[in-house]
């Protein structure tokens, strides 16, 4: 974990894995314009090392070899494309577009730029029709508590798609101007924090590691060290040149929101070009080159529109929601027994 190690991140579960979004706290929206819900923090770039971004969550399992064989030929019903097959199994195009039709604008937005995601959402697809397909083959689903709980995931998806159904904001909401006042009321909540491009080496020492370890990897983050003051030391060629830094390389540009304290204090006080020192870690030696720094700025309104126009029409939609639900339950106002609910529990363990 030689790269996640330096900075500090929250990423989200799931394909929703690219979430670079415009603000760091909730906006303060104008009288009568709902305020954006607040994003989630910025993601860093995914990198060919040793995790810069903390590896994705309940990532799929890679598919079978025999996932991709006769795919050029083949067909289903419907004179369908077949764009992936495990097994019996096959996935079309119409079932992958139905599946991104599914997903959140911002994901979507995702697997459109980046064919690896999508990569990765169809196989997620071959191992749930695998999984669904042995579970018929059991005729799981046709035990009576399994039937039970079905029913009651039918009926709570069918009230939230209707529920979505009728709470999509209006297809000009919001205006030109809605934009712009929220925009203007929270021009604070826009600025972009400064950011560093880094690259490193890295020598690893594990957390469990004897002194004899810790004084070896002291000895080669020593080395490099001396040799990167060296008159024209190229910083490239020796992080490549050494066996021990397996994971060092570029690391692209980082907030500095997203960079240990320890790593960051070091950095900020580094000029273009200049190598830091050795700095313990507790995955290992880091050495930081500073490439270059982008200052801080409040981002255009071009810039933020389109996550603007998401964040409000989502809220629009979220209070629709609940005034819709508030009206529904003033024209039937549930009535509930209290006393028998109080005792339901008690009752079922006599």
């Amino acid at each position: 974990m030689s790269d996640a190690s330096i900075l500090k991140l929250t990423r989200p579960a799931g394909i929703a894995v690219v979430t670079a979004m415009i603000c760091c706290s909730t906006l303060a929206a104008p009288a009568q314009t709902p305020a954006p819900a607040a994003p989630r923090a910025a993601s860093v770039p995914a990198k060919p090392r040793q995790a810069v971004a903390a590896p994705a969550q309940n990532a799929p399992a890679a598919a079978p070899a025999t996932a991709t064989q006769g795919l050029a030929a083949g067909k289903i019903a419907g004179n369908e494309d077949v764009v992936a097959r495990v097994g019996n199994t096959n996935i079309s195009a119409a079932d992958v577009r139905s599946y991104v039709a599914a997903l959140a604008p911002r994901e979507q937005a995702a697997l459109e730029k980046d064919p690896a995601l999508l990569s990765q959402a169809v196989r997620l697809l071959l191992t749930n029709r695998l999984v669904l397909q042995e579970a018929q083959e059991k005729k799981w689903d046709q035990q009576p508590a399994v039937a039970a709980q079905l029913d009651r995931i039918r009926e709570g998806a069918l009230v939230e798609l209707y529920l979505q159904s009728i709470t999509v904001p209006p297809a000009n909401f919001p205006s030109d101007e809605e934009v712009q006042k929220v925009y203007d009321a929270n021009r604070a909540a826009m600025l972009a924090p400064r950011q560093f491009q880094l690259a490193q080496i890295f020598v690893a020492v594990p957390k469990d590691a004897d002194k004899a370890t810790d004084d070896k990897a002291k000895q080669q983050i020593d080395e490099i060290a001396r040799k990167l003051k060296a008159p024209g030391a190229d910083f490239a060629a020796i992080a490549s040149a050494s066996n021990e830094a397996k994971d060092s390389g570029d690391l692209g540009w980082l907030a500095e929101t997203q960079i240990r304290p320890e790593i960051r204090n070091q950095v900020m006080g580094l000029a273009k070009n200049a190598v830091s020192e050795p700095i313990k870690l507790d995955d290992g030696w880091h050495i930081l080159k500073l490439i270059d720094t982008k200052a801080s700025y409040t981002r255009t309104l071009p810039e933020v529109r389109d996550q603007l126009v998401q964040q409000m029409r989502a809220e629009r939609s979220a209070m629709l929601r609940r005034a819709y639900l508030a009206e529904l339950q003033k024209q039937h106002p549930p009535v509930l027994n209290e006393l028998a609910l109080s005792g339901l529990f008690d009752n079922s363990k006599k």
